[in-house]
């Protein structure tokens, strides 16, 4: 009888492979494609793992130092676009600034 709850899931033994699995893989390759093609290929297959683990670690890399949802900007360059914009700059949190600055920008339609 099988038991009602396993860690593991049950795998019909026609789909196991085993070392004499194995060896005639190896076998048929090596007839297929030559024992001096086999290391080219082997080599081949080995670079394209590691091209991909670099470019996948790239990705995560990249998701994790993503910035805000917003880009940032400089306290000098925010404040010369609200002057440019017709925005008083004196007197005014960073928040209230870009608040203004954007509802400027959007009353004169650039964004």
């Amino acid at each position: 009888m099988l038991p009602v709850s396993s860690s593991q899931p049950i795998v019909p033994l026609q789909f196991q492979i085993g070392p004499t699995e194995i060896l005639l893989l190896i076998i048929i390759a090596l007839i297929l494609f030559g024992p001096k093609k086999l290391p080219e290929l082997a080599k081949a297959a080995g670079e394209a793992v590691r091209i991909f683990r670099e470019e996948s670690q790239k990705i995560t890399s990249m998701e994790e130092s993503k910035p805000s949802s917003s880009p940032s900007i400089s306290d000098e360059d925010l404040k010369k676009l609200a002057e440019k914009l017709g925005v008083s700059t004196e007197g005014k949190s960073r928040e209230q600034l870009v608040e203004e600055v954007i509802k400027k920008a959007k009353e004169q339609g650039l964004i």
